[in-house]
C-alpha cells in the first residue's frame, strides 16, 4: 500500500470523524489549521460543521488563498456537507460568506430543513455496487451544475454527492456511518494522481 497523508481541515466541525475514518484505513493523518500543514499533505478533507464559521475562521487563518490554490492545482479534496457549501462557488442565499470557488456549483444550504429536519437515507451512487447510507444533518443540495461536474447521486431529484476532477463533494456525512468507501475513493485519487 502506498503511504498517504491527509489533511482534515480542523477549523470548526466533524474532523476528528474523518480523522478516524482515514486512520482506520491506514492513512496518517494531520489536522490542518496553518498553510505549513496544508503544504504537507497529499489530500484534504474539509468536513460538516457550520460553513459560515469555517469560511471565517478559514480567512482568519490565512488559509483560503493557499487553500484555493493546492485544490485549484490539483490536490485531492472531499468536502462533506458545509464543506461541500466552503468548496462552492455559490450559494444559493446568500453573497457574503467565505467561499472557495473551486468547485463549479451553487449550494443550497439547510436545503433539507433544519436540525428536527435531518434525516438517513440509502443512496444509490454511479461506481458503487451497494448503496451507501447517508446521514443528512441540516443538509444542503446542489441547485445548479456547472460544466465538468459530474452528478454521482441524487435525493429527491437534488444532487447530493458530485465530482469534479480531483474534488467529491457530498450533502451527507460518509464519516458518520463506518461505509470507508467515499474515503477510499479519496485515497485512490492520490495513489492513481
Amino acid at each position: 500500500m502506498t503511504f498517504v497523508s491527509v489533511g482534515v481541515l480542523a477549523l470548526q466541525g466533524d474532523f476528528r470523524e474523518h480523522a478516524a475514518a482515514l486512520e482506520r484505513l491506514g492513512a496518517e493523518t494531520t489536522l490542518v489549521r496553518t498553510v505549513a500543514d496544508l503544504m504537507s499533505i497529499d489530500a484534504l478533507v474539509i468536513p460538516g460543521g457550520e460553513s459560515t464559521t469555517i469560511g471565517k475562521l478559514a480567512d482568519w487563518n490565512g488559509l483560503v488563498g493557499p487553500l484555493r490554490q493546492r485544490i485549484g492545482e490539483g490536490l485531492p479534496t472531499m468536502g462533506t456537507c458545509a464543506g461541500m457549501i466552503f468548496l462552492a462557488g455559490a450559494t444559493a442565499e446568500r453573497s457574503d460568506q467565505v467561499q472557495l470557488g473551486v468547485l463549479d456549483v451553487v449550494v443550497r444550504r439547510n436545503a433539507f430543513g433544519r436540525q428536527v429536519d435531518s434525516f438517513e437515507a440509502e443512496i444509490s451512487v454511479d461506481g458503487l455496487s451497494d448503496p451507501v447510507h447517508g446521514v443528512f444533518i441540516r443538509a444542503p443540495w446542489i441547485e445548479k451544475i456547472g460544466d465538468g461536474v459530474d452528478v454521482l447521486a441524487e435525493v429527491e431529484g437534488h444532487p447530493v454527492l458530485v465530482r469534479q476532477g480531483s474534488i467529491i463533494a457530498t450533502s451527507f456525512h460518509p464519516e458518520l456511518t463506518g461505509d470507508a468507501r467515499l474515503h477510499t475513493l479519496l485515497l485512490d485519487m492520490v495513489r492513481e494522481g
